[in-house]
């Protein structure tokens, strides 16, 4: 969804087939997982989707990583603002036709990580101001947001795993188990349900995964997830609503 480039360990600075590799996975579970939106009997690609977000969140630490600490009032980084809040509004409407969460579309709640993301990395007056004040939105916003307050503090938590590797590896995670205990799951997964239990443990090893892959210096070559990426977004939406018109 964003036009991220970085390298595996280290420097994150040239075009990575691994972070393009991460982005496409997080495209097509998120198509996956709304499919059983247009074919409820499908409804255990819910599971695969539990990749989509920490996927996309992975994405915009890695592309927040590549960034020199200071460089924050940037041209580049207000365009990249400025895409995500454009297409959340382009996205709002076809969301809600084919959502039946009740919350915004998912990139408020990545753009505000954003932010959040930035103060971490660059830890300047104006970012750290910024950062606070997200921070602050998307908690008084919690019930809303696609994922919720926690789910805003995904990117910085990858954004800390990817500059330490090591035992901060495990707050993504925990963050994604809590924004998944949101619907319920967790009481499910107590009474042993296999739906809840596979949900959960996808949800927790997802961002575990998708460091490990970002690590990763691969040998064949993946289609690069450009600009494009914001219009597959509303796109696929239109085009499940579409065929669930059509049926």
């Amino acid at each position: 969804m964003t036009t991220l480039t970085a390298t595996a360990p280290g420097t994150l600075k040239t075009r990575s087939a691994s972070l393009d590799l991460i982005k496409w996975i997080g495209l097509l579970t998120m198509l996956l997982d709304h499919m059983r939106l247009v074919w409820p009997h499908m409804v255990d690609l819910f599971i695969l989707g539990r990749f989509s977000f920490p996927f996309f969140c992975l994405a915009i630490a890695a592309n927040v990583a590549r960034a020199k600490p200071g460089e924050f009032l940037t041209a580049a980084n207000a365009r990249y603002f400025t895409l995500m809040v454009v297409f959340g509004a382009l996205s709002e409407v076809p969301y809600h036709f084919i959502g039946t969460s009740g919350t915004f579309n998912v990139l408020p709640t990545l753009a505000l990580g954003l932010v959040v993301a930035w103060g971490v990395q660059h830890r300047t007056a104006a970012s750290v101001v910024l950062a606070v004040i997200a921070v602050g939105v998307g908690y008084a916003l919690d019930k809303p947001l696609m994922y919720g307050f926690h789910g805003v503090l995904v990117p910085a938590a990858l954004l800390l795993a990817i500059k330490k590797p090591g035992i901060l590896w495990s707050l993504p995670s925990l963050l994604c188990l809590l924004i998944n205990s949101r619907t319920g799951l967790l009481g499910r997964a107590a009474g042993l349900e296999m739906f809840a239990l596979l949900s959960l443990a996808t949800a927790v090893a997802a961002p575990l995964i998708g460091l490990w892959l970002l690590r990763q210096r691969l040998t064949f070559k993946v289609w690069p997830v450009r600009q494009w990426g914001y219009w597959f977004y509303p796109g696929h939406m239109v085009a499940l609503q579409a065929v669930r018109v059509l049926m």
